[in-house]
């Protein structure tokens, strides 16, 4: 018992901290959306003046029974009810058109931001977090908080107003018959305070596994072809289960809990009717009320415990958008790469000759885990440089440095002499073209994916980039030549996409080149063609080619050999194989290996 009363605080904490990043996140928006209020709220209130003017038609029709009937004051009350209902329909209609251009607005405005927030997010976030869980926050979370926003904002707004101006009218037409139809109200209230406590976390507990859910969904389906080949599909099936048992489990409590409130609050409200018209058929014939008081009530009664009825159903959604807020807040203030404004220093791609250090660099993605222990080198512009090692020696931690995607730890890396510290991203980045071992491709025509984000190549540069790797003839089968509409999931395979990629970096003209197992997709003789394209693509480009497959890189200017983060050897191919060290019992193992597979 003592740990759950902070547990719960914690709980209301979050709650309201959740609902108050969404009011405060957008200040123009808030203010139309009080516009919006206002309208709902004089709405409310000109609704509960009816009633009352109800109550005078019936007072004078009564009257007029046993006198005749006063028919110029009737009518003259029915035009005002006519007017107070007209009035309130025009603002209802002004209060719907606002809250749907802040809510498309609103919604607008947080993929916008999400979006933008994605490129400014470091490589170490998506090294935590599924891609699924991203687009969960970008639709699911984002959808949840513009339904909650056009629909139970403005209803709590009318709930309250009602609530209380109902409570007002009561007590002031019949003190006793107010305080019969609280105490009849007081019962429910109480059970939805308590439904409300103990079902906030299943609404959490539901989008947290809403974002799971998509998060396998999309491993699952960029992974299909691997989980066919293995056999895997029990165990997929099995953690989808799993999951969607979760979600289905949290999902059926937050809505058996959410559903509860109309029920209870049907029969509190019917209760309240009998209770009403108990006590007002005793003082009516007692004389201390008029049969127009007791019809006034009959009214009231709906309009004291529909709010409570609304106000159950608005805090249900609000709970599931504060899961979703909290979410998608959570992502917008996740930790941004450092700020690089005040950096003036640039390199131009033209003037870079090409020289890179690097400078006792120290790096590891966790703290307590160094994988780049005292890292030192010096590139000589135009050189080819290998970068070779087992698995998780550190090889593509490397350029991941020199690219800026991480900062380093400590210790330096120069271009030409000057820090990297001392660029921004962009000019480094602009520096260098990149082929990796994975491809990627955008929904687009060949042309177009060679000529990604760069107008100034021309249609001569992309055909001549094309017939140098071989892939021109290939192209020209195509339907519509480079004019091909293709797409990463397209029927291309993958050393196609890898000799696309490659066309895609000899049409760019920076003066620093990185090769990542880059033809390690394609078959031996794809791979000939390839490397004498990847001879004239590194001719006049300092370039760093990281490789499994020593035999090519044989020709490359100096070697560097990795082991647990640090270099252990370098030179270039015959002096490391005359050292007989690790870098030629890794050579001879791999030669090895391609005998064994001839024999």
């Amino acid at each position: 018992m003592h740990n759950h009363g902070p547990h719960m605080s914690g709980k209301a904490k979050n709650f309201r901290s959740s609902i108050k990043k969404l009011f405060t996140y957008d200040s123009k928006l808030f203010r139309l959306m009080i516009v919006a209020w206002i309208s709902a709220a004089i709405s409310s209130i000109l609704t509960l003046i009816g009633p009352d003017k109800l109550k005078e038609i019936t007072n004078t029709i009564t009257a007029g029974i046993l006198t005749g009937v006063d028919v110029e004051a009737v009518s003259r009350i029915g035009f005002l009810l006519l007017f107070i209902y007209g009035v309130g329909a025009i603002l209802n209609y002004v209060e719907g058109y606002v809250m749907a251009h802040v809510t498309t607005t609103y919604t607008k405005t947080l993929r916008s931001a999400v979006s933008s927030k994605i490129n400014r997010l470091p490589l170490s976030y998506f090294d935590k977090t599924t891609v699924g869980d991203t687009l969960s926050r970008m639709t699911n979370d984002i959808d949840t908080i513009g339904h909650t926003m056009n629909e139970s904002f403005s209803t709590l707004v009318v709930a309250v107003t009602m609530f209380i101006g109902s409570l007002f009218m009561m007590f002031k037409t019949s003190p006793l018959m107010a305080i019969t139809a609280i105490v009849s109200t007081i019962l429910g209230f109480v059970l939805m305070m308590i439904i409300l406590a103990r079902s906030q976390k299943y609404f959490t507990k539901v989008q947290e596994e809403l974002g799971a859910i998509n998060g396998h969904i999309e491993e699952v389906y960029s992974g299909h072809n691997v989980i066919k080949a293995y056999n895997g599909d029990e165990e997929v099936k099995k953690k989808f289960e799993e999951i969607n048992d979760r979600l289905f489990e949290n999902g059926r409590k937050s809505q058996f809990f959410s559903g509860l409130m109309h029920p209870i609050m049907s029969f509190i409200g019917n209760f309240g009717y009998v209770a009403v018209c108990i006590v007002g058929a005793v003082l009516t014939m007692n004389g201390d009320i008029s049969f127009g008081v007791i019809v006034a009530f009959m009214l009231y009664i709906r309009f004291f415990t529909q709010p409570l009825t609304q106000f159950a159903q608005a805090m249900a959604q609000l709970q599931s958008t504060a899961a979703a807020s909290e979410r998608v807040f959570e992502f917008l203030e996740a930790r941004e790469l450092t700020d690089e404004t005040d950096k003036r220093k640039y390199l131009e791609k033209d003037a870079v000759k090409g020289a890179i250090e690097f400078k006792n660099v120290k790096f590891g993605y966790d703290e307590d885990k160094v994988i780049i222990k005292d890292f030192s080198a010096k590139i000589s512009p135009g050189e080819k440089i290998a970068i070779v090692g087992p698995t998780g020696a550190g090889k593509t931690t490397i350029v991941n440095l020199l690219m800026k995607f991480y900062e380093i730890n400590s210790g330096d890396i120069l271009i030409d002499g000057v820090s990297i510290g001392d660029l921004t991203r962009e000019n480094v980045h602009d520096l260098f073209v990149m082929v990796l071992q994975d491809t990627w491709l955008f929904d687009g025509t060949i042309r177009e994916n060679i000529r990604y984000n760069d107008e100034s190549v021309t249609d001569e540069m992309i055909e001549d980039a094309c017939k140098k790797i071989g892939l021109d003839h290939f192209i020209k089968t195509l339907p519509n030549g480079y004019d091909t509409v293709i797409g990463d999931a397209d029927s291309l395979s993958q050393g196609q996409k890898q000799l696309i990629t490659i066309a895609r970096s000899m049409v760019d003209d920076s003066p620093f080149l990185i090769l990542d197992e880059a033809t390690s997709s394609v078959d031996t003789r794809t791979e000939v063609l390839v490397q004498k394209a990847m001879d004239k693509l590194t001719k006049n480009r300092t370039s760093f080619i990281i490789a499994h497959r020593l035999s090519t890189i044989r020709n490359a200017d100096l070697i560097l050999v990795m082991k647990d983060g640090n270099i252990v050897e370098q030179g270039d191919h015959d002096a490391l194989i005359k050292k007989d060290g690790f870098y030629a019992e890794l050579y001879n193992s791999q030669f090895q290996e391609m005998e064994e597979e001839g024999d």
